[in-house]
């Protein structure tokens, strides 16, 4: 064995819009971090501060100093420089030693991600050392990770669910026959809640408040009683400037998210409609999976039942499904070669 190959460990990364998740192969997911950087600034130059957990306990209480930064939007690279800069904190952290020697690396990229947004996630990776770099499409991880056979001559539709995009795919013998992304996630519902207690409330919530109504209470369909479970939520109010708390209930937030849950519903129902009919009839069969952190929002899969009459299940760990479809994809790439792409 080469010197070398005994610190050479290839990595699969599920590049996130809120989360990076890291799987080293042999070993399995390692890293799961929110997807910030925070820098210091003075004078004009940026300095790294914090990356991952404890920078996004800066989002949205940082002095003027102090700038925390999402790199990623809707599972594209938005800041070059700090994607770059996040990724090589990650590699760091998972090695443990600064001295590692160029490791093999997978990354998933949305489905409807353009040339240009692939090739920054590849100088990315390539720049914050990595040997080579691989792209490989969200949705085929997603079902490879959730279990899903999509080897097979069989229809298998995956909806996936991150923090900036929803991807619906219909795969059948190892790669995609139809797939669609939608510019919809957790973010979106997110902001969708804000703008519902401004403008029902006249109350101004901050992202990460919001993202607590949504983990806690957050649910897709009205709750039977009309009112459901309850939250206190704090805030300010817009009429007098005051800080202010007032409980929100179940039915509030249902309203709120009335509109990006409907987005995701139309998404299947075109993709339904975009299928060849004999793979629309084995995923009549198989029903459809759904999977990503935004999959776990509180009867999502009976509220996407009641539109399309088919079955709908979640993947049992739907936020490390498109992570650990990358890995397999790592593990098993002879017999997966022809879904990663070294060299667009």
């Amino acid at each position: 064995m080469a010197f070398g190959g005994l610190f050479s460990t290839d990595i699969a990364i599920d590049l996130g819009t809120a989360n990076t998740l890291i799987y080293v192969k042999g070993k399995g997911i390692i890293l799961n971090e929110p997807s910030v950087v925070a820098y210091h600034v003075k004078d004009g130059k940026r300095q790294v501060l914090a990356v991952g957990e404890d920078a996004k306990l800066m989002l949205g209480r940082t002095p003027g100093s102090i700038e925390a930064i999402r790199p990623m939007r809707e599972g594209v690279i938005a800041d070059f420089d700090s994607a770059e800069q996040m990724i090589k904190h990650f590699i760091k952290k998972v090695f443990k030693r600064t001295t590692f020697s160029k490791p093999k690396i997978i990354v998933c990229v949305p489905h409807g991600a353009t040339p240009v947004e692939k090739r920054a996630i590849r100088q990315s990776v390539l720049s914050a050392g990595a040997r080579k770099a691989g792209l490989i499409a969200e949705p085929i991880a997603a079902a490879i990770g959730a279990g899903m056979p999509i080897t097979e001559p069989t229809g298998s539709m995956v909806v996936d669910i991150g923090g900036g995009t929803t991807e619906v795919a219909v795969l059948s013998l190892g790669d995609v026959v139809y797939a669609r992304s939608v510019r919809i996630g957790g973010d979106r519902m997110d902001e969708a809640i804000i703008n519902y207690l401004r403008r029902n409330q006249n109350m101004l919530i901050g992202e990460s408040t919001a993202e607590r109504i949504k983990t806690s209470i957050g649910t897709a369909r009205m709750p039977d009683d009309g009112r459901g479970a309850t939250l206190m939520v704090r805030g300010r109010d817009l009429l007098n400037g005051i800080p202010k708390e007032i409980e929100i209930s179940q039915a509030m937030v249902a309203e709120a998210l009335s509109e990006p849950v409907q987005a995701i519903c139309e998404a299947v129902m075109v993709a339904l409609e975009a299928t060849p009919p004999d793979l629309a009839a084995d995923i009549v069969d198989r029903g459809v999976m759904l999977t990503g952190g935004g999959a776990m929002l509180g009867e999502l899969d009976l509220a996407l039942r009641e539109q399309t009459g088919l079955s709908i299940s979640l993947a049992d760990q739907p936020m490390s499904c498109v992570a650990l479809g990358t890995g397999k994809a790592l593990e098993y790439e002879k017999q997966l070669r022809h879904v990663i792409d070294y060299d667009s």
